[in-house]
């Protein structure tokens, strides 16, 4: 009386990896993902290792180990991978409060993401 097995959320010939807690807003993490969806794996590398955003260096781990997923557990080519998904989730909000003047304090907001990168092989 086990319960049944979960559905593989990917396809067979898709590999993904997922990065929680990611110390930026999703909104700065999107243009990241933009940047990078729908091109091959080793160009998608190559932009995000020249980019000058701080929080290229995250999503570079993320999709790095994406590549390493297909490779080591799906066995899929590397050479034929490309980015078919990369997508950005909101995660908490660190709530802080900041002294103003005449004794008041602000809020301040330090948001968390998540981000989901999913690679594929390309089919021929």
């Amino acid at each position: 009386m086990s319960k049944s097995k979960n559905a593989r959320r990917v396809e067979a010939n898709e590999a993904l990896a997922v990065c929680h807690s990611i110390r930026t807003s999703p909104r700065k993490l999107n243009l990241v993902a933009q940047s990078i969806r729908g091109l091959n794996a080793s160009k998608a590398v190559a932009e995000l290792s020249f980019s000058k955003k701080r929080i290229a260096k995250v999503a570079l781990a993320v999709l790095q180990s994406a590549i390493a997923n297909a490779e080591n557990n799906h066995q899929l080519n590397i050479d034929k991978l490309f980015v078919k998904e990369a997508y950005v989730g909101k995660g908490l909000v660190m709530k802080r409060m900041h002294a103003r003047g005449r004794g008041r304090g602000a809020r301040v907001l330090k948001p968390f993401s998540n981000m989901t990168i999913i690679v594929a092989e390309r089919g021929e």
